[in-house]
């Protein structure tokens, strides 16, 4: 358990959330700067990090010394998952390669001392999770890969306790505890409160929080991969008790009131089963997915698709209600036998807003958000799909404040809207 201080939420594109992102840490870096992604692909936020590299560079070398960059990934292209080592120790790319990841020559970044990295554990175990991590003081955990897909993404902005235990993850497993980053004193980091900014690229929200905001207690959740992806055929195993997944069903187990849920997926059944219960102890449940993405890779790792388990789930719905309805019929008493009525059940899928074209629009949606009876927010890589929850490397973060939960569920409100079609 630590602190944090949230500084903004934003809502948009991959692509212009990192713009956004990047000409923050472009202006404000001065020691080090960590990236970590998952999907490293050909794109305009691929050119905005060889953009923000060369002035970097530009800045180190005006002040007489280097400054360190870290960028990590795990997922590049077939080829790479096929033949990268699946050693933790993952892949570094010698200064000769980083032409061919997009990156600028190792000639235009003399200001820069730069470690390119990326670690895959086949067969499914990708790394996914999503932060920036500028000087150590100052975080961006967005949902986004540094890729071409135009999706609907968020990112929160922090500072606070919570970048000491980012930098410890990122240390425990992108530098196997061994990092060669020099220290630095805290005296070298301005400590100043840095003005909300207002955003240097178009973006579908972005709300910034009150600098006498309390700071809210947070958790990091990391979620580490595993090789072996339990695949059963008449049962279902328990999803690994990673400090995520244990999080997150704890918290729908002993949800009072409501759980909202946007994620790019739903097909893991454990989450499926305590949305369910849920259900039965009267919580009302929202959720907002998408339809027709990424349908290969929910089959390999799941077995099944988003919309057959949404479909599924509606049924369940159905059949308890109908079941409550009958006994209160027949005169049984429900309220005695300490059954409550069923909470409600709003199932959404996002579409693109009609009459809206270009890169702007996003098409899919691809946010990872948790609320919960409105006080505990998590945000994060984790998705709600078997992948997530049996095999790849998550992360995710939880803030415990009502004033949190209810910007960023207003925020995503209004980026909704227009956006999504309920089926039920």
């Amino acid at each position: 358990m630590s602190t944090s201080q949230p500084l903004s939420f934003t809502l948009g594109t991959g692509s212009q959330i990192l713009s956004s992102t990047l000409a923050k840490c472009e202006s404000q870096t001065t020691h080090e700067l960590i990236i970590v992604t998952c999907f490293w692909a050909k794109s305009p936020s691929q050119a905005a990090i060889s953009s923000l590299l060369r002035n970097l560079s530009s800045k180190g070398l005006s002040q007489n010394r280097k400054i360190q960059v870290r960028i990590c990934f795990s997922s590049r292209s077939i080829v790479q998952k096929l033949f990268q080592t699946s050693s933790l120790n993952g892949k570094i790319y010698p200064p000769e390669a980083w032409v061919g990841l997009g990156l600028p020559a190792p000639g235009d970044l003399g200001g820069l001392e730069l470690e390119v990295k990326s670690v895959f554990v086949r067969p499914f175990s990708v790394m996914h999770p999503k932060f920036i991590l500028m000087d150590r003081t100052l975080a961006f955990m967005p949902s986004c890969n540094v890729s071409w897909e135009n999706w609907f993404e968020g990112c929160i902005e922090m500072r606070g306790d919570i970048t000491e235990k980012l930098f410890d993850f990122w240390v425990s497993f992108w530098a196997q505890g061994k990092t060669n980053l020099p220290a630095f004193l805290p005296q070298d980091i301005s400590s100043s409160p840095v003005s909300p900014t207002a955003p240097t690229t178009s973006l579908i929200k972005q709300t910034n929080f009150p600098l006498d905001l309390t700071p809210p207690q947070t958790i990091l959740l990391p979620s580490p991969h595993n090789s072996n992806p339990q695949f059963r055929i008449f049962f279902t195993p328990p999803s690994p008790p990673t400090p995520l997944n244990l999080f997150l069903l704890q918290a729908f187990t002993q949800a009072n009131s409501s759980i909202f849920i946007q994620t790019p997926n739903i097909t893991c059944a454990p989450v499926i089963s305590a949305l369910h219960s849920a259900l039965t102890r009267g919580v009302d449940i929202h959720l907002i997915t998408s339809s027709r993405l990424m349908i290969l890779e929910q089959l390999v790792t799941a077995g099944t698709i988003t919309e057959f388990e949404m479909w599924k789930l509606r049924r369940r719905y159905r059949g308890l209600c109908g079941k409550f309805e009958r006994e209160r019929k027949r005169g049984f008493d429900v309220e005695s036998a300490g059954r409550k009525q069923p909470g409600v059940l709003r199932i959404g899928y996002y579409h693109p807003r009609e009459g809206v074209v270009g890169e702007e629009e996003p098409v899919k949606s691809h946010l990872k958000l948790v609320i919960v009876d409105e006080e505990v927010t998590v945000l994060g890589s984790g998705n709600m799909d078997r992948a997530s929850w049996y095999t790849s490397q998550e992360l995710g973060v939880a803030l415990f404040s009502k004033e949190v939960a209810s910007e960023i569920r207003k925020d995503v409100d209004v980026g909704l809207e227009a956006r999504v079609d309920y089926v039920c």
